[in-house]
């Protein structure tokens, strides 16, 4: 049983109506760092143990290593976020050779120029709206072009793959009780597509080196070998879905935050380099991922006094490790001057988010951007709705009005 200070808490937090602030209830998971649910799952919530869990090398990330793993995307290759070393750190190793330093040192800081371009295009196309919905006409849009120009997918392909990614997203927030069976349907069949077009890709780079990295993954002899075809599409395919869903929710959670501290959205506007520290102080104060679902042991493991057996499901509440007061001086405060903010937004350890430096940069150019262009935004519904994802937590719209009231 869940002691008496988290019984029910884990339950109220996956429920909608703690969506736009599940905070008080972080607080509250933290009276007992480690909760022992119903399910015989455990929940972590502390700073210090989600940080130590992350790099314990007795945890695995292999769905396979939980008593009872849920059932896989069938006939796909897992990426290696779901695998363990010596396998994970094979294709890690690979992807950064051509993804940042020390290989391709240039290649985040190479895109400045183009992801300059791609956000002032984006905000041209709300000039003169008098309301504008950050995350359909801005937020959404943005990473699906910008991963798609990473990977060299052409031109003419971008609207397929932005249909497919749009699909595979609504799919995520899949409700059986009030959604139809076609939301699901057009994801499974959007995975599927997505999938066989990424392959076909790298069957047309093999043998033509490139700049762009589905021609890199697919033409390179490293030192850890060549990845194999169906590798290489579970990588993309971790890109465009997995750091879509960061990024999305990311510039989100950011234009919120900085409309709710006007005088934050000032500094901002009036010091640009404000906007380094400021997107690592959202990446604690609004991460756009708040739970890892789980990991498992590959034997019995004590944390903070509880022993967890082998198998069993753990789930980190990364959100509320960046949240503990035990860790970051008034963290319910934010504070883009904050020191010492080594927050838990891109996870921790070996599979620390190996798009983080993309991430970044994108969400710095993207709320400079929308800071200095927008004219006198402000919020037109606060709280605004919420996707019903607990784990990836953002607006699904996010409605703000510009111009004279």
């Amino acid at each position: 049983m869940p002691p008496p200070g988290t019984r029910g808490t884990l339950q109220r937090i996956f429920d909608y109506s703690a969506r736009a602030d599940p905070y008080p209830l972080y607080a509250e998971l933290r009276e007992t760092p480690v909760a022992r649910q119903e399910d015989g799952s455990y929940v972590i919530s502390t700073y210090r143990e989600i940080t130590n869990i992350l790099n314990d090398p007795h945890l695995s990330s292999d769905l396979r290593n939980l008593s009872r793993p849920p059932s896989a995307e069938g006939g796909a290759t897992s990426s290696f976020i779901h695998m363990d070393p010596p396998e994970h750190d094979r294709l890690r190793r690979t992807a950064m050779r051509h993804f940042g330093p020390p290989h391709t040192p240039g290649l985040v800081t190479g895109f400045e120029g183009f992801l300059t371009a791609t956000v002032g295009s984006l905000i041209d196309g709300l000039m003169g709206k008098e309301q504008i919905d950050v995350v359909d006409d801005f937020a959404f849009p943005l990473p699906v072009t910008v991963i798609c120009h990473l990977l060299g997918v052409p031109r003419e392909d971008e609207p397929r793959v932005h249909l497919w990614v749009n699909d595979i997203m609504n799919s995520v927030d899949y409700n059986p009780k009030t959604d139809p069976k076609e939301k699901l349907d057009k994801g499974v069949q959007a995975r599927t597509d997505l999938r066989q077009f990424l392959g076909r890709l790298v069957e047309q780079r093999r043998g033509r080196p490139g700049d762009d990295l589905l021609s890199r993954l697919a033409n390179d002899d490293g030192p850890d070998g060549r990845m194999a075809d169906a590798e290489i599409v579970a990588t993309a395919k971790l890109l465009l879905i997995a750091g879509h869903e960061t990024i999305v929710n990311l510039i989100t959670n950011g234009m919120l935050t900085l409309l709710r501290h006007p005088e934050v959205l000032q500094r901002l506007r009036d010091e640009p380099g404000l906007v380094v520290p400021l997107v690592e102080e959202l990446l604690r104060y609004e991460p756009p991922v708040h739970i890892i679902p789980w990991r498992a042991a590959y034997s019995d493991i004590t944390v903070a006094d509880t022993v967890i057996p082998k198998g069993a499901q753990i789930m980190l509440m990364l959100a509320s490790g960046s949240r503990d007061p035990n860790r970051f001086h008034e963290p319910d405060r934010f504070d883009p001057d904050r020191r010492d903010n080594q927050h838990l937004g891109f996870g921790s350890g070996i599979h620390l988010c190996f798009g983080g430096p993309l991430a970044r940069l994108e969400t710095q150019i993207a709320l400079t951007e929308l800071v200095r262009r927008l004219d006198r935004p402000r919020l037109a519904t606060d709280p605004p709705p919420y996707r019903p994802s607990p784990v990836l937590r953002g607006p699904l719209h996010l409605n703000i009005e510009q111009g004279d009231s």
